[in-house]
């Protein structure tokens, strides 16, 4: 089962946009979103927007919609570089390409 967390932020260069974090077994996927009729694109996450995801996350373990072993996960992977990625269906690339 995934745990999506999501939130927005606001940028004096880029204006404001929609963050959404994925994590589903053992993977973490960071994407955002600028308007209504843009597309989710890769997101490469700042130290606040770390921080951002560890206290959404702490929040929900005290109301039991994570345990604390999901939580200790999503800290350790909130400390990996780059936007993640998802090992699925709709990120696999064809054979040839």
């Amino acid at each position: 089962m995934a745990i999506d967390f999501g939130w927005w932020n606001k940028d004096p260069e880029q204006g404001k946009y929609q963050v959404n974090v994925s994590v589903h077994g053992g993977n973490i996927a960071w994407t955002r979103k600028q308007g209504h009729h843009t597309p989710w694109k890769p997101h490469t996450p700042t130290d606040d927007d770390r921080e951002r995801l560890i206290y959404e996350a702490e929040k929900r373990v005290p109301r039991r919609l994570i345990s604390q072993k999901q939580f200790d996960e999503i800290k350790a992977l909130a400390a990996n570089e780059g936007p993640g990625a998802h090992s699925g269906r709709r990120h696999r690339v064809a054979p040839g390409d």
